[in-house]
């Protein structure tokens, strides 16, 4: 019943599909990324023997401190919560609640006001965001890509000979093999791969305007800066020595910007993939019970690259829209970004679709030679360009101009093009060789590039 009321599908009708990225961007995993980071730094100040107020914690304190993030659950995330409700401030719900569980502790206790020391809510904010992009990247969303990548690579090789008509502009043209053009997105998608896999993520814990104003006024010989960047690079992140309030997003605005250009990639393959269904070049398994249309039993359509299409579509909406927004911040901040960060993870989780269905889609296809044959069997005018670059070879005047008249708008078979080749006056070798092509023939390096990607 919650999935019927949902409000977004990805938590209604696509939960299944949408489930892998909640670990990363519910609500509960903000709530634990930011009790993470707010317990790293508690441990990292505690550490720090120029803090001499906060002695270094024992070993069983720093498994407690541990366990708190690695045992945290729903009801905990549900506590915070409702601790929100009467400070309507989140962040500061979390610095409660964590001097609520650790105020038994003897060794924290005298200790409890370094929670959030010198922090303002976007140290930890900026911190957790990051945290929680980079985990769902590595573990979920490029996971998954390289499984297409992966799936579009033996679909090279397994039809690397498999020659078809191409078209251009919609017309015949020059022929190539399915191998080749899945070739050619395997290329396209691991460099799409490597930006995003390329962008370094940033992250800033120096105060209320990045100045680390609050840390000084409390420790002024200490060296504050050196000391934020290697807490920021022990998480993982890169160090942004110069913010306001808030890390400005740059790395969040490339990341996504990466993430919207690799979705144009599937938005091509999905509708060429659609077009080649639609040509009968492939069929696609049945699925027993399944139902193409409640009106014609007959068919058997191509749901699943239409269904990735249309997330690719809204996923760039949203991923487009943030990386526009984000770096735009008023003054020394405004929280406009943190109501539009909410939706990194429903820009990721539409992503995810249309990856999960583009595999389902792959998955189901199944090559029809005969199609492919018949398509090549119909167009020997495709070969008016090896008959030209013959002919231009030996000096044969006039030659586009010759299969021009001969081609353009014209139907030509195999015996009319044969009649205009032997009438050539170049060399028999060379009219040997253009009269034993073929449209199924005329693939120049199609196979090997497809073999070779």
């Amino acid at each position: 019943m919650m999935q019927l009321n949902a409000l977004s599908p990805l938590d209604g009708r696509y939960s299944k599909s949408a489930d892998p990225l909640r670990a990363y961007f519910s609500e509960a995993a903000l709530i634990r990324y930011r009790v993470t980071i707010e317990i790293e730094w508690l441990k990292a100040l505690a550490a720090e023997p120029a803090i001499a107020e906060l002695e270094p914690f024992g070993a069983k304190t720093v498994a407690a401190l541990d366990k708190l993030v690695s045992g945290f659950s729903e009801k905990d995330a549900s506590h915070i919560k409702n601790i929100e409700a009467e400070t309507n401030h989140d962040v500061k719900a979390i610095e409660y609640w964590l001097k609520g569980k650790l105020g038994g502790n003897r060794e924290i206790e005298r200790s409890l006001e370094f929670i959030h020391f010198a922090c303002t809510s976007e140290d930890i904010n900026n911190l957790a965001y990051a945290l929680m992009v980079l985990d769902a990247r590595e573990k979920v969303m490029l996971p998954k890509l390289d499984e297409v990548i992966a799936t579009l690579r033996a679909l090279a090789h397994k039809h690397a000979d498999l020659a078809m008509l191409s078209r251009t502009h919609g017309q015949p043209a020059s022929p190539t093999t399915m191998g080749k053009e899945m070739a050619n997105f395997v290329h396209r998608l691991r460099r799409a791969r490597a930006r995003i896999a390329g962008v370094s993520i940033l992250g800033k814990i120096n105060g209320a305007v990045g100045n680390y104003n609050a840390h000084l006024a409390a420790y002024p010989g200490f060296a504050w800066e050196g000391f934020c960047r290697r807490f920021v690079e022990r998480l993982g992140l890169e160090f942004n020595p110069y913010t306001t309030q808030i890390e400005p997003h740059d790395a969040f605005a490339e990341l996504f910007d990466a993430w919207a250009r690799t979705n144009s990639v599937f938005l091509d393959l999905d509708r060429d993939l659609w077009g080649y269904i639609s040509l009968g070049y492939f069929k696609q398994k049945l699925k027993a019970g399944e139902v193409g249309s409640s009106t014609m039993p007959h068919k058997v359509n191509p749901i699943d690259f239409e269904n990735s299409e249309g997330n690719a579509g809204v996923a760039n909406a949203l991923l487009r829209h943030l990386s526009e927004k984000l770096p735009i911040s008023r003054w020394q901040r405004d929280l406009s970004d943190s109501t539009a960060l909410r939706n990194a993870g429903t820009a990721l989780g539409h992503t995810l679709l249309a990856y999960v269905a583009c595999l389902r889609g792959l998955s189901k296809l199944e090559a029809n030679p005969s199609r492919f044959a018949q398509d090549l069997d119909a167009n020997w005018e495709v070969l008016a360009e090896p008959v030209q670059q013959v002919m231009r070879r030996y000096g044969v005047a006039d030659a586009y101009e010759k299969l021009k008249d001969l081609t353009r708008g014209k139907g030509v078979d195999a015996k009319r093009l044969a009649t205009f080749i032997r009438a050539l006056p170049i060399p028999p070798e060379a009219k040997k060789q253009l009269l034993a092509l073929t449209p199924a023939g005329y693939t120049g390096l199609a196979a090997e590039l497809a073999r070779r990607i």
